[in-house]
């Protein structure tokens, strides 16, 4: 049976709880839970190194201050990244959502926040480390249900909010150290002469073109809470132009935002849609017996 009492009915309770299929929240569960092994082992494998280097270089970012967490030592990192690899691969199954997903969440967090504490903040994981926490909410889903759900409506709420909250907050950032001259200055180009491809360093020179993409940028990520009140042809617009930005940096300056790209795409999909269409395509149609005609022999 699904969730639709009480919660949902005020309008402001429909936009947090309205009510949306659980096998979108087991698509969803699938796609970030096997996104963690390969962002430990290879995007932010960083904390087990920093975990042999000296404790005094390590400069904890504020939520790590708060929650006291350590200087890394080498043993407890090692460890961590098993937990956290074996613990997303049970939670991606769907058993044990809120234990197996409730280990990976906590495990989780103090493993970005280490690998965030030497110097280099990356904004691309606000989402995932959201995901990772409100998931394990949600319960049981199976690829299979067709009940909808006031929970799951909610969880992806959640993290489509801190998928937005990722792009408005960067140009927040950009304001609050570089004004609006952030758009006419030079960032992008310093970017593509620093680290841009063979694509990218082509057009460093051309700072109109340069100018022109920072403030398109800029009006973007300030416009981007849209994506959480359209619907239909104009949100799959916004969730085009990002993954069309997210292409660009990457061709230019081998950029790629990967978890903020998973998100994204887990939480803005119909996932449901996909996979009944998928199922319809593979189950054959039932043979038809033929009628026999009223005036056949007998």
């Amino acid at each position: 049976m699904s969730e639709t009492a009480g919660t949902a009915a005020t309008p402001w309770g429909r936009w947090w709880y309205a009510p949306v299929p659980t096998a979108r929240i087991a698509a969803i569960r699938a796609l970030v839970y096997l996104f963690v092994p390969i962002d430990v082992l290879f995007l932010t494998d960083s904390a087990v190194v920093h975990a042999y280097l000296p404790a005094d270089l390590y400069q904890p970012v504020l939520l790590a201050r708060l929650l006291h967490i350590p200087a890394p030592v080498p043993w407890a990192m090692e460890t961590l990244r098993v937990v956290l690899i074996v613990g997303s691969l049970i939670a991606a199954t769907g058993r044990l959502p809120r234990l197996a997903g409730g280990v990976v969440a906590v495990g989780y967090l103090p493993w970005v926040l280490i690998s965030m504490s030497y110097g280099k903040v990356d904004h691309d994981h606000l989402a995932l480390v959201v995901a990772l926490v409100v998931l394990p909410t949600a319960g049981r889903a199976r690829f299979r249900d067709a009940d909808r759900s006031e929970a799951a409506g909610w969880t992806i709420q959640f993290i489509r909010i801190a998928v937005v909250s990722a792009y408005f907050l960067s140009a927040w950032a950009k304001m609050r150290w570089g004004g609006w001259g952030w758009a006419n200055g030079e960032t992008l180009e310093w970017a593509l002469v620093r680290r841009g491809t063979p694509i990218g360093r082509a057009i460093a020179d051309q700072r109109w073109l340069l100018h022109a993409s920072q403030w398109v940028t800029l009006v973007a990520e300030f416009a981007s809470p849209l994506l959480l009140f359209t619907r239909g042809r104009l949100q799959l617009a916004g969730i085009a132009f990002f993954l069309g930005f997210h292409v660009t940096t990457y061709v230019l300056m081998s950029i790629h935002f990967m978890p903020q790209v998973i998100c994204l795409v887990a939480v803005f999909t119909p996932w449901e849609r996909l996979i009944e269409a998928a199922r319809s395509r593979t189950v054959s149609p039932e043979p038809v017996t033929p009628v026999p005609s009223s005036d056949s022999a007998t």
